[in-house]
């Protein structure tokens, strides 16, 4: 029995289509992304490792910060973090939530609210609250990097 044209076409259709890239699973990919954070904050809380934790931004990154210039590219925010990392009473850390697509699947945002100990004025350290958004892309290695990292000092409470 001969198979007519035109099924021969779908089945050609079907099996070519199984063979694609996989679907986009928003929750399975949103849980690898807040497993990389909190890896990454973790590296960064350590402070021990700049080639580590510069890693998880792409070649490309941009970093704004409060009080800080921009800063764009690897060479720049390795410098940056090399410093923080040799700043006496630094420690910075991060939780992020809730991961937001795109339809595609390559890029994505979240908020997050960071812990930042720095040097104060008196010779002590102060802990400033911030808050951020960082943008991350998903590269061709399927690893996924932050291409935009964005914070600025969380309002204080209101006092009573």
């Amino acid at each position: 029995m001969q198979v007519p044209r035109y099924l021969s076409l779908i089945l050609l259709g079907l099996a070519l289509n199984s063979c694609s890239e996989r679907q986009f699973d928003s929750k399975t990919e949103g849980e690898k992304l807040l497993a990389r954070d909190a890896e990454w904050a973790d590296l960064a809380t350590a402070g021990k490792d700049v080639e580590k934790v510069v890693s998880y931004w792409s070649d490309d990154a941009v970093l704004i910060f409060p009080g800080q210039p921009v800063l764009e590219g690897k060479a720049a925010i390795r410098g940056y973090v090399a410093a923080s990392f040799n700043t006496p009473g630094f420690k910075i850390h991060w939780v992020s939530q809730k991961p937001i697509f795109s339809p595609d699947g390559k890029l994505a945002y979240m908020q997050g609210t960071d812990d930042l100990t720095v040097p104060g004025p008196n010779g002590g350290t102060m802990t400033l609250h911030l808050r951020g958004i960082s943008v991350w892309r998903l590269d061709p290695d399927r690893q996924w990097r932050c291409v935009l990292d964005i914070s600025n000092e969380a309002p204080t409470a209101p006092t009573s």
